[in-house]
């Protein structure tokens, strides 16, 4: 009898266990659940169902069963996955089938199971994850700490904007800017150089909509300061971050991004000011560093090309000039991380992991971010080549590069000890 049941769903959403194993995905392969795969449901997940799609389990017999139809006359059976709050990385992938041409939503679904009375999901805990709590954000006073806050500053667009993440997109990085408190997002490029698959705020009419929408101008240099130095001079262990998931790429607007940044430098050093960027314009990021940012976070899939432009789909830049732009920011005192993209089956595969060790050690890269990729895998797959080389797993993947001596490896930006770059004017 398997250790881990089946968590299926009706059509009502109810959801049941069933005697069939549970089952998970690792790129294209089914994999039975097994201790070193889960973790009990952590707070702040959730479970939800996978549109038009039916779970696999694992029978006695050691093959797997689509299970179609719940048993009890309640209808067709519908595959279940968790969403797993930040500090948790996935393992494995929901076990399902479906017909269904349309990606499933930009969500990041993960394998779950049933046993003795508990949720198990496939997932480590890689970080702390208590400032990313969902118990902390989407308070009762949020809406009154946005109101007074738009009214002390009924001209400034990016704060209308932020106000809009923040309450209809739950954002957590713009919510804390009405928190007045650790990470902050300061969006200010509408314009992007690469066309990512998993975009969370511009995606092409035949894919999932996006979740949310993207910045639709350019804030002024005063517009942005307010915001930063606001943040900076007020919030516990503050941290600006530029390169938000409502915008496109800071590096396009460079100029705009280090005029604010040296304006706020001018008059404060407290706090960290940090981008998230594709670092694919080089030139952008020396400006960028040069005017006096503090850390730098670069998303990557792969550090394998054709992996990397099949997902990425950079616009006039490639893997070469990432890698450029990683070593001037760490030439100049940059704290460099990668917000490394992690899908099961992809960055476990064993010449994955090997390009990845090598593009770090390589470049400097300070620490590893890692985030699980929400997106739909079939749709994933059908656009990326297939990569080779055995799979050894998420587990193993977290293992490796913690045994990297120097590397930070967790799922968060925190604030950069040290003395920032600080101008008195």
């Amino acid at each position: 009898m398997p250790v881990y049941r089946l968590l299926y769903a009706d059509e009502s959403g109810n959801m049941y266990d069933h005697p069939l194993g549970a089952v998970g995905r690792t790129g294209d392969r089914l994999v039975e659940l097994l201790d070193e795969d889960v973790t009990e449901l952590p707070a702040g997940a959730s479970l939800v169902l996978l549109p038009d799609s039916h779970p696999v389990g694992l029978g006695k017999d050691g093959g797997f069963r689509l299970l179609e139809r719940a048993p009890g006359g309640r209808g067709p059976a519908r595959a279940v996955g968790a969403l797993l709050p930040q500090g948790y990385t996935r393992t494995l992938l929901p076990g399902y089938r479906r017909r269904a041409r349309v990606p499933l939503p930009l969500l990041g679904y993960t394998a779950v199971a049933w046993r003795a009375g508990k949720v198990y999901v496939a997932a480590r805990r890689t970080d702390d994850p208590g400032r990313w709590d969902p118990r902390h954000y989407s308070t009762e006073e949020l809406p009154g700490l946005v109101e007074e806050r738009l009214a002390a500053a009924p001209r400034n667009r990016v704060l209308e904007h932020l106000a809009r993440c923040a309450l209809e997109y739950s954002c957590y990085t713009a919510q804390n800017i009405f928190y007045t408190r650790w990470e902050g997002g300061l969006p200010l490029s509408p314009a992007c150089n690469a066309r990512c698959l998993g975009c969370i705020s511009l995606q092409p009419a035949e894919c999932c909509p996006a979740p949310q929408s993207r910045l639709e101008f350019s804030p002024t240099r005063d517009e942005a300061v307010e915001v930063a130095l606001h943040h900076l001079q007020h919030a516990p262990e503050a941290i600006i971050s530029f390169g938000q998931g409502c915008e496109g790429e800071p590096t396009m607007a460079a100029g705009r991004v280090a005029a604010v940044i040296g304006e706020v430098r001018r008059r404060t050093g407290r706090g960290t000011l940090n981008m998230n960027s594709n670092a694919g314009c080089t030139r952008g990021v020396e400006q960028i560093c040069d005017a006096g940012l503090d850390s730098m976070r670069v998303s990557l899939i792969s550090a394998r090309e054709e992996v990397y432009n099949a997902y990425h789909r950079p616009q006039g830049f490639g893997l070469d000039d990432v890698a450029c732009s990683i070593r001037a920011a760490r030439s100049r005192g940059v704290f460099v991380s990668l917000n490394l993209l992690v899908l099961p089956g992809l960055n476990d595969r064993a010449e994955e992991t090997a390009a990845l060790l090598r593009f770090i050690q390589e470049n400097g890269v300070n620490q590893v971010q890692l985030r699980n990729l929400n997106i739909d895998p079939d749709y994933f797959w059908r656009h990326v080549p297939a990569c080779g080389g055995e799979i050894s797993g998420i587990p193993y993947l977290i293992e490796t590069l913690r045994n990297i001596s120097g590397l930070e490896v967790g799922n968060f930006s925190r604030p950069v000890p040290g003395t920032p770059k600080f101008r008195q004017g």
